[in-house]
């Protein structure tokens, strides 16, 4: 069943209101009267016209003014405004075109000329009802689509974190099975960690690349897992059958890490690899040079020779601060990248800063609950 059109009559003549209404009800418009263009706005609320069709002159209000107001305000603009004026009155068409009106009607005015110019503009003010209601529902799905992208995307980022979580939770527990393998390596890998991330900040990489070789370059020696404790823990100096064995950890530490999707592990395959090759193509165990050498390898290399020199082990002493930098000088541009060694020396007092904090005779935070280490 189709809704009726509805219709408010303005006119300050009684007799005219009467006759207006009688004939639109019986056409089968929903009609409401007013006597003035004030009385018309109090009646807008309750019977939300498709149509005003409004005498000109008429006291407290006029037609006028009436039609300004309704075509002003965005509830109201739509509503067709019918001005009924003088068969020759220019002037109040002129004023009534600017005030907004849709459509006039000439005294006296016939029947079908009436019926046709009401339902020529309902057609209008129900097209535009229709455009409103179809936006109104266009932005409630949008938003509704918004807040369920919102939802997903941060379900997304919680299964993100979980996953970031679940790979540093595998660093930590394999760079404590490295830990456990050896008594006297101490906090050697927490000091490789940072020493690795201070050289990488100066380096100048990323924050993302800065947090993947904070946490990669942890695993450089777990390959030492598979070397048999009688030649790890040897309290004296190796063979070289022996050392040939030891020298298999690179080889060992990239097949634990082998395969997996997970960056930081990824990352640190290639660092427990590569980080005994030298610059100049004589370390081990694939003869690599210069840049052929991965970059985390290269910053890891300086680190670990670095913290190996300065840390007593059972079979000798550990060198002074002044031998171990004389050292890292001489293998510029042979044992490690030059531009690295340079950045070493460069930053040698917050490198000494992390070796006092994470000295092995004082119990610290582990690496995983100490913050990054950031340059000054």
């Amino acid at each position: 069943m189709n809704t009726p059109i509805k219709v408010l009559v303005v006119d300050d003549d009684q007799n005219i209101r009467d006759s207006i209404l009688e004939l639109l009800t019986l056409e089968g418009y929903q009609v409401d009267s007013a006597a003035n263009g004030k009385e018309a706005l109090e009646k807008l609320s309750s019977l939300k016209p498709d149509v005003v069709l409004t005498d000109y002159l008429m006291p407290e209000m006029d037609g006028i003014t009436l039609c300004k107001i309704l075509k002003n305000n965005p509830e109201t603009m739509d509503i067709g405004v019918i001005l009924i004026t003088g068969v020759n009155d220019l002037d109040t068409r002129v004023k009534g075109l600017l005030a907004g009106a849709d459509d006039f009607l000439n005294k006296p005015f016939m029947v079908p000329e009436l019926k046709a110019r009401i339902k020529s503009l309902s057609k209008t003010k129900l097209y535009h009802d229709f455009l409103k209601d179809y936006q109104r529902k266009l932005e409630e799905e949008v938003e509704k689509k918004t807040a369920d992208l919102l939802k997903a995307n941060l379900s997304l980022q919680m299964a993100l974190n979980e996953v970031k979580e679940l790979s540093l939770e595998i660093i930590y527990r394999l760079a404590k099975a490295a830990e456990y393998r050896d008594e006297h390596t101490g906090y050697h890998i927490q000091r490789i960690s940072h020493y690795s991330t201070l050289i990488g900040i100066h380096y100048g990489l990323k924050e993302e690349a800065l947090e993947v070789l904070k946490y990669a370059s942890a695993l450089h020696d777990i390959g030492k897992l598979g070397i048999p404790d009688k030649i790890l823990l040897k309290p004296g100096a190796l063979t070289i059958e022996e050392w040939n064995i030891m020298k298999l950890h690179t080889v060992i530490g990239a097949e634990i890490l082998k395969g997996s999707r997970i960056k930081y592990l990824k990352a640190a395959e290639k660092i427990a690899l590569y980080h005994h090759e030298k610059w100049d193509g004589s370390g081990y165990p694939e003869g690599l040079k210069g840049p052929k050498i991965p970059l985390f390898a290269r910053i890891t290399a300086i680190a670990d020779v670095f913290d190996a020199l300065t840390t007593s082990r059972p079979y000798r002493k550990g060198l002074s601060l002044e031998e171990a930098f004389e050292i890292i000088a001489r293998g510029r541009g042979t044992h490690f990248d030059p531009d690295l060694v340079d950045i070493f020396f460069k930053i040698q007092e917050e490198i000494l800063s992390i070796r006092k904090l994470f000295k092995d005779e004082h119990e610290i935070p582990h690496l995983f609950k100490v913050s990054q280490v950031s340059s000054s």
